[in-house]
């Protein structure tokens, strides 16, 4: 499979850091993998993300993964976590995830998932605002998502940050819909 987008960069990039109102976004670091394996243990995460947990070896090669998005395309995934205290807060950002999903996604995703002591306190939305106005800046002109048909939250947020329908698919013998967010939509625009 091809890769999803034209978005290549040519230097190697490291995640910037973002920083809002209450959040702080920083590149994955082998430091991160227990608070997040500890997140992808929790069924109030995983239960709407792929209905199983992840062990600490899958997450730690999901932490690779995010930390070399960014070396092969310019972006991907940030670490988030509060300003204040430092605490974890999940993790979201835009990756390249070459799912085997028809109709294929074509073009960056963007992922999100919040340890549920984080959930309902709007740190999502807070969190993906940075990311798409950041995407925004770099000329990304298309990004999409994938979403539970029954994840009731994650719809109405990605309606919020500019997203909107455009189909369904079938991705691990589960339902999914999928979500396209043209570059300036939503809040960002």
């Amino acid at each position: 499979m091809e890769p999803a987008t034209d978005h290549r960069y040519t230097a190697t990039m490291i995640a910037p850091t973002l920083i809002t109102p209450r959040l702080t976004l920083t590149g994955h670091t082998g430091d991160d993998l227990d608070d997040l394996a500890a997140m992808w243990a929790d069924p109030g995460v995983y239960g709407m993300i792929g209905g199983k947990p992840q062990s600490r070896e899958e997450v730690w090669i999901r932490l690779l993964r995010s930390v070399g998005q960014w070396t092969l395309f310019g972006y991907g995934n940030w670490v988030l976590r509060d300003t204040a205290t430092g605490r974890f807060i999940g993790s979201a950002g835009l990756l390249e995830a070459r799912r085997a999903i028809d109709p294929p996604i074509d073009a960056p995703e963007t992922g999100w998932a919040l340890a549920a002591h984080a959930h309902g306190q709007g740190y999502a939305k807070e969190a993906l605002d940075a990311v798409l106005a950041w995407s925004d800046a770099q000329r990304v002109p298309r990004t999409m998502c994938i979403i539970d048909p029954d994840n009731s939250a994650s719809i109405r947020l990605a309606a919020k940050i500019g997203y909107r329908a455009i189909g369904r698919a079938t991705y691990h013998d589960r339902p999914v819909d999928l979500y396209e967010r043209m570059a300036g939509a939503g809040a960002n625009g």
